[in-house]
């Protein structure tokens, strides 16, 4: 399943498949998306993505799997849950011949965008308590 060009959206992506992995993106597009809805639509990397103030996750279909990134951490519960699903670095992988968990994939989303959001908001706190500096020159 090479990519023919590079997509200009996920739509432009989804495209460039067969219908049946077409019909299996276009369900994780829509389960992301409701389970992040305050979060863009981009590629990156020539993959589908999800940003809120970071990456959230990508995902892009594969001849064999859906593949979904980055790693999972930060939840003992869920790490077991999605653990038959690690591919190499920690990556999940999703066989396109088994059903697809879809339910899993939004408790993914879901914490990501707990970190995400934990994240920014502990950039925010160190910024405000640590203004710039002007510099000599100014």
């Amino acid at each position: 399943m090479a990519m023919t060009q590079k997509p200009k959206d996920i739509d432009d992506y989804i495209s460039q498949f067969s219908a049946d992995v077409q019909a299996i993106l276009q369900k994780v597009r829509t389960t992301i998306s409701s389970a992040a809805p305050e979060a863009k639509e981009t590629i990156s990397y020539l993959m589908p993505a999800f940003k809120l103030h970071g990456i959230l996750v990508y995902f892009a279909a594969w001849e064999k799997h859906i593949g979904l990134y980055p790693p999972i951490s930060g939840d003992k519960t869920l790490e077991k849950a999605v653990a038959r699903y690690s591919g190499p670095k920690g990556n999940l992988q999703f066989p396109l011949d088994e059903p697809i968990p879809y339910d899993l994939i939004e408790r993914i989303v879901k914490l990501r965008v707990k970190q995400d959001t934990a994240k920014a908001t502990e950039k925010r706190k160190k910024k405000s308590q640590n203004p710039r500096k002007p510099r000599a020159s100014e």
